[in-house]
């Protein structure tokens, strides 16, 4: 399985990398069209701590969100894109429109959204608080 972890088994690697005071990072999108934006903005969320995971939006939410004509690229492409770089420990797919179901299970130290979201846009913020988290907006 690797890099690419259904989220019950990324929870346990989470709990066994919490005992050992690593410091969890989350992101969160559909990376359809993976650019240099995206790359940059990985590379950044990287730097916030020492494991970088990366919850994927599945092909079902992504057409939920985008419409009937997307991913471009399905669910395990994106996800093998995503993997293939540095910065990126692990990648989970979900299936909701928004990952609230996955920070509950993961429980991330850091949540890191694009700065072109307002904290007050936000829908994950109270859940990620709510584990004594913190979310950090960066440039995309």
């Amino acid at each position: 399985m690797g890099k690419i972890k259904s989220l019950d088994n990324l929870k346990n690697s989470v709990q066994e990398l919490k005992k050992k005071n690593k410091v969890i990072v989350t992101t969160n999108g559909i990376f359809d069209i993976l650019h240099i934006g995206h790359i940059r903005y990985l590379k950044q969320a990287k730097k916030l701590g020492d494991v970088l995971i990366v919850a994927l939006n599945s092909d079902s939410s992504t057409k939920k969100i985008k419409g009937p004509k997307r991913p471009l690229n399905n669910e395990k492409d994106r996800a093998e894109s995503l993997v293939a770089l540095e910065c990126v420990d692990y990648v989970a797919i979900f299936n909701e429109e928004n990952p609230i179901k996955f920070l509950q299970k993961i429980k991330p130290d850091i949540h890191v959204k694009g700065s072109d979201y307002r904290m007050d846009q936000i829908i994950e913020k109270s859940i990620v608080e709510e584990n004594k988290g913190k979310i950090i907006l960066i440039p995309e």
